[in-house]
């Protein structure tokens, strides 16, 4: 039996992978209610398709913009306390909602949107290290695995939640009414009024809740963890000589992988309730769509879990999903023709597009590690570079936007090919490269 010494240490890192798992669901249903919230502003502000993405561009370009600052925070009041005040900040983008409701105003909801990216900026920052070094750095995919289990249950939940508490069953009726163009603007204003406002209790309850989980952490079991001598000890290949993150080519690589993967995956959720639409279904019979690929999502990760390291490494699953994901989003592009599945009525498109969350799930878990490896004393710094290449969530979705718009929207889903095209080359190659072309030649000389 083990003693108290030995159970000790285990039951903490348990118990700091159940706060991290908590962390990651909130991340998720944080996250993934943006699907419902693109559509319903859409509707509610009278904006366009191209202009309803920028709730996507708010929320996702405080990770470019923050995430530097979010590792020298980190740096200066340690991870704990800088995880609390990630929280005070995403609660204090979910308070802004209010007002942004009571005026009817997009630039509010934007304003609160980016701060609940610029609190997530800072929270991610802290908890994908976290994962990473916690344990064996073989296993980090597997880790990364549980915790997307965790975000994506979340993102299912959420915006049906979200949506069960701001959409009524009559409200397919109001929606044909506000489209039918038949209301003058004296008319149509308070019954947008009235739908927007329905917003303001689900998220000023969200950002009580998050005030108090984030002050409940900074007083948590969670270790306080020194990822300088931590990842250095732990197998690292961090050689002498590096003297900036510039010295390590497969880094940036793989920020830019982590672009086009999270880029890839939230043009695939973000954008299928307005395609749903493109094809006659209302809000009301759409909002499923987002849910439908966050279970496929949901089954790669378990997938993941179960496969990783053991029967597959972490390695190869991230060239077959990248592979899967080339193939699934030229389906999306190159099928037209129509199927009924789950009750629904839609171009086979659409579920090719559910279906490219299965692969995504794991590409993300394969990419961090190896971006990550052997930074040393440079992994807070490369951690936050990672973290800016989420911006591609803020930019994916604007291009996918402008092209739809011009091209159709299904055409509109040719930004996703070269994005699993370019994953494909880092999972086979990318991450290999320890040396910039230049410096080879310096080395020569």
């Amino acid at each position: 039996p083990m003693t108290k010494s030995a159970s000790t240490p285990r039951r903490n890192y348990l118990l700091s992978l159940g706060i991290l798992a908590g962390m990651f669901f909130i991340f998720g249903a944080v996250s993934w209610v943006n699907s419902i919230l693109i559509p319903y502003f859409r509707i509610c502000c009278e904006l366009t398709h191209f202009e309803s993405y920028f709730v996507s561009f708010a929320f996702y370009i405080a990770y470019f913009i923050m995430a530097v600052p979010s590792g020298i925070l980190l740096k200066k009041v340690g991870f704990k306390r800088g995880i609390m005040y990630g929280f005070m900040l995403t609660a204090l983008g979910a308070f802004v909602f209010v007002p942004a409701a009571l005026f009817r105003q997009f630039e509010i909801f934007l304003l609160g949107l980016f701060c609940i990216g610029t609190g997530l900026a800072v929270l991610q920052t802290a908890a994908n290290p976290y994962v990473t070094i916690l344990g064996p750095i073989e296993s980090a995919a597997q880790r990364m695995s549980v915790m997307g289990v965790f975000n994506k249950t979340a993102g299912i939940i959420a915006p049906l939640i979200l949506a069960a508490l701001i959409l009524r069953p009559e409200d397919s009726e109001l929606f044909a009414l506000i489209d039918s163009g038949t209301l003058d603007a004296a008319a149509k204003a308070p019954l947008l009024d009235g739908l927007i406002r329905r917003v303001i209790v689900p998220y000023a309850v969200l950002g009580v809740l998050l005030l108090l989980v984030g002050v409940g952490i900074r007083y948590s079991v969670l270790p306080e963890i020194d990822t300088d001598s931590q990842n250095s000890a732990s197998g690292a290949d961090d050689t002498p000589g590096r003297r900036s993150l510039f010295d390590f080519p497969y880094l940036w690589l793989g920020a830019l992988a982590i672009f086009c993967q999270v880029g890839a995956q939230v043009v695939a959720i973000d954008t299928i309730i307005n395609y749903a639409g493109s094809m006659g279904m209302d809000l009301v019979e759409s909002k499923v769509f987002p849910s439908f690929t966050l279970t496929c999502t949901m089954i790669g990760f378990l997938s993941g879990i179960v496969l990783i390291p053991r029967y597959v490494t972490q390695k190869q699953a991230l060239v077959v999903c990248s592979t899967l994901g080339l193939l699934l989003s030229l389906g999306v592009v190159l099928c037209d023709f129509g199927v009924t599945l789950f009750g629904h009525r839609a171009n086979a498109s659409i579920f090719l597009l559910n279906a490219l969350g299965l692969p995504n799930a794991l590409i993300y878990a394969g990419v961090w590690p190896l971006a990550i490896r052997g930074l040393g004393r440079f992994t807070k710094m490369g951690s936050s570079l990672l973290i800016m290449g989420l911006c591609g969530n803020a930019i994916l979705p604007l291009v996918y936007g402008f092209v739809a718009e011009r091209c159709g929207m299904r055409m509109g889903y040719w930004v996703l090919v070269p994005c699993f095209l370019y994953l494909v080359f880092f999972a086979v190659k990318g991450y290999k490269i320890v040396r910039w072309p230049w410096q080879r030649i310096e080395n020569n000389g």
